[in-house]
């Protein structure tokens, strides 16, 4: 009796696993099925070759687009150099809020208001933060994309690093001041190399947010700093939308983050649960 009940239980959370997987699977079988559809042919699943002729034509005439190379020239760039500046500016923040104590605001107020950075929408900003950037001549431009996004970015790197840092032994920073280490020193040679797994982690979150960002890379481009989401949301003209552009645009703009994440998955888990078990 016991084991037919474990039978029936292995069972259907193999069903539900099967359920939950197909309906991940799908959306992205859909935009790989429309893809290879002749353009205003029927939508709708189907397996090629059985139910259509499969052509590559939708994305030659795509990629060989001028402005779909250069929204993702730009989303790249943008996405890097957000992640660059974040890490740069908010690894020593989390470092010293890891490792040094401030009175007047404590280091829990200034991790508090870190963290309210990112409670706080982002559109409750886009009006400021457009006007700013018109006076600056910012708008449309990829630098004013990488100003906007390390704003919003760079409380993320802030937390991950500063419990990476936290959870890393304080007697290793004691021996390096015992044998005349300075703060910095300790800092780019100890604790930094230590931390790299929560550095690669918090450098693919930081693009990972930049590269969907859709709100700000809306409101300020005209014509040169349109990027990825902004390109594959205007796959709409008078005769409707384009659905078999728009899957081309959506596969394409999956594809750069989903093998990079392939390629440092392992960096990514270590990363994450740095420090969660001990003892």
């Amino acid at each position: 009796m016991r084991l037919r009940r474990r039978h029936i239980s292995t069972t259907c959370t193999f069903a539900l696993a099967l359920v939950v997987t197909a309906v991940a699977v799908l959306p992205l079988y859909w935009a790989v099925t429309l893809s290879l559809r002749a353009p205003f042919s029927a939508s709708g699943l189907g397996l090629p070759v059985v139910h259509y002729k499969p052509t590559l034509e939708n994305w030659k005439e795509e990629l060989a687009s001028r402005e779909t190379r250069k929204s993702l020239l730009n989303s790249c760039l943008v996405a890097l150099g957000t992640a660059v500046i974040a890490v740069v500016l908010g690894t020593p923040a989390a470092y010293a809020l890891a490792r040094f104590r401030f009175r007047r605001p404590s280091n829990a107020d200034i991790t508090v208001w870190f963290l309210s950075q990112r409670v706080l929408p982002p559109v409750a900003t886009a009006i400021p933060l457009l006007i700013l950037m018109q006076s600056l001549r910012l708008d449309d431009t990829r630098t004013g994309l990488v100003l906007a996004n390390v704003t919003f970015t760079l409380p993320l790197v802030v937390v991950i690093m500063r419990q990476a840092f936290l959870d890393l032994p304080t007697e290793l920073e004691e021996a390096a001041m015992v044998d005349g280490a300075g703060p910095l020193s300790i800092f780019l040679r100890i604790f930094l190399p230590l931390a790299a797994p929560s550095l690669v982690a918090a450098v693919l979150i930081v693009i990972a947010f930049t590269w969907n960002e859709f709100l700000f890379a809306l409101m300020t481009y005209f014509i040169n700093a349109k990027t990825i989401p902004v390109h594959m949301a205007g796959g709409a003209d008078t005769r409707g939308p384009q659905f078999w552009f728009i899957a081309v645009r959506a596969l394409i703009a999956i594809t750069p983050p989903v093998i990079l994440a392939l390629l440092v998955q392992r960096y990514i888990v270590r990363g994450l649960t740095f420090g969660a078990v001990k003892g």
